[in-house]
């Protein structure tokens, strides 16, 4: 298709949702697209940082054996030899100690529950993996589900800290659905009687963010890195946007950032108030991560629940444990990660004084641990990380096409019953490029 003939379409975000639909309309010969990114490098919460030499994630990443469309993806990108499948490891801190997690001999030998809880444990923990009927489980509170059908012991030990630490204030209203699908996926990533196997790049998920940039490049995008779009408005039909003060009209607009953003920019367009309110509806959380560098070892598992109430963080990953230190020079990697809601004093905390809040628990952890051995450390912190999935969540997702003539949606707050991922981002990147497409052809077919 001739060039002249091309739609302008911006898409706004270059996360992994973003970078993945941009790919799909340039490839189409449909589109001219521009990728615009308010930061200065594209991958969102998989974007990489350098430790040691090697590129990292920010956020803590890993994929499983079921994310079926960021495989395919990687295989179109022939990536395929760089995605290495490695056995992970699961621990629980409670109570001073650590306790392995990992099968269902561990759930047997797991000292804070007495035996007959254990038992009822692994039953529902059975019967969740198995079970495929999520939407009996929509409108029904995760906590208070396994407080009845697990127990009051199990709940208060497992997963009334895992609730509390990931949704804070909202822990007794999170979908049972939610919890269910973590559970289900997490036991299908799992060879047939044998261990979960979890996949990581060679080099980073990087790799995979350089490859899609590289594609689009190829195709004719244009990728514009530290661009604000700061107003989104509507002119004959179409969207105007608002870069770093200029204006700048195409044809369609995909946006991937947070839904209250996206009602942000809106804000000029009239007629939109009961839309807009549906966006705001919409509860996020953020997150805080440190990642560390030492020639230190520190424990045996790659994932390390802390289910202790007075804990300042909710996991320790011992990143080196899942893949070659070899990689990184040699050294230990670790992340500790936190979810905060945004009032949290920890976001205002000054780096030095939340750093020595969380090095002084690990010590309680591990009492040899040694912050003077630390090599290189980095701190993170997102504002969006984390969607509230309430029990009436599913009647708030909105529609990938918006109300706004050319603007469609597409972000992690339309993941529902699965939680986010670079799996899930690639899966509805091409969904919502593919709905884009179709609207494009059945326009000219009827114009």
């Amino acid at each position: 298709m001739a060039a002249s003939s091309q739609l302008n379409v911006a898409v706004i975000g270059g996360g992994f949702t973003g970078l993945t639909a941009a790919r799909r309309l340039a490839k189409s010969g449909l589109c001219k697209v521009s990728l615009i990114e308010r930061g200065p490098a594209l991958g969102g919460l998989a974007g990489g940082f350098t430790i040691q030499g090697t590129s990292l994630e920010k956020a803590y990443h890993h994929i499983f054996r079921s994310d079926q469309d960021i495989r395919q993806l990687v295989e179109e990108l022939g990536l395929s030899a760089r995605l290495q499948w490695h056995e992970s490891s699961i621990g629980i801190y409670y109570g001073g100690h650590i306790y392995s997690f990992m099968s269902p001999a561990d759930v047997l030998r797991f000292k804070p529950c007495n035996l007959f809880n254990r038992f009822r444990l692994g039953a529902v923990a059975f019967y969740l993996q198995k079970s495929r009927r999520w939407r009996w489980f929509a409108s029904q509170s995760a906590y208070h589900w396994m407080r009845r059908f697990s127990g009051k012991q199990a709940t208060n030990v497992i997963w009334g800290p895992l609730l509390r630490g990931k949704f804070h204030s909202h822990y007794d209203s999170v979908s049972m659905a939610w919890l269910w699908k973590r559970i289900h996926m997490r036991g299908n990533s799992r060879e047939s009687a044998g261990a979960e196997k979890l996949g990581y790049f060679q080099g980073g998920f990087s790799v995979v963010t350089d490859a899609l940039a590289a594609e689009l490049k190829n195709a004719g995008a244009t990728i514009l890195l530290n661009t604000r779009v700061e107003r989104l408005n509507i002119d004959s039909g179409a969207p105007t946007l608002f870069l770093n003060g200029a204006a700048q009209r195409f044809d369609r607009c995909l946006f991937t950032g947070p839904s209250g953003a996206l009602s942000d920019l809106l804000n000029g367009v009239p007629g939109l108030e009961e839309y807009r309110r549906k966006l705001e509806s919409i509860s996020y959380l953020g997150a805080i991560n440190l990642v560390f560098a030492t020639d230190q070892t520190l424990g045996d598992y790659y994932w390390l629940n802390i289910n202790d109430p007075a804990a300042p963080f909710l996991v320790f990953v011992r990143h080196t444990r899942l893949v070659d230190p070899a990689r990184y020079s040699g050294k230990q990697i670790y992340y500790i990660g936190s979810y905060q809601p945004h009032e949290s004093p920890l976001f205002a905390m000054p780096e030095a004084e939340l750093t020595n809040l969380w090095f002084d628990y690990l010590q309680k952890i591990y009492p040899y641990f040694d912050r003077s051995k630390i090599l290189e450390k980095h701190l993170f912190k997102f504002r969006h990380a984390q969607h509230v999935v309430d029990l009436d969540y599913e009647s708030k997702i909105p529609a990938s096409r918006t109300p706004v003539a050319g603007v469609y949606l597409s972000n992690f707050s339309q993941v529902f019953p699965e939680d986010r991922g670079t799996n899930f981002a690639v899966r509805d990147g091409n969904n919502v490029a593919d709905l884009i497409l179709k609207d494009i052809n059945l326009e000219r077919h009827h114009a």
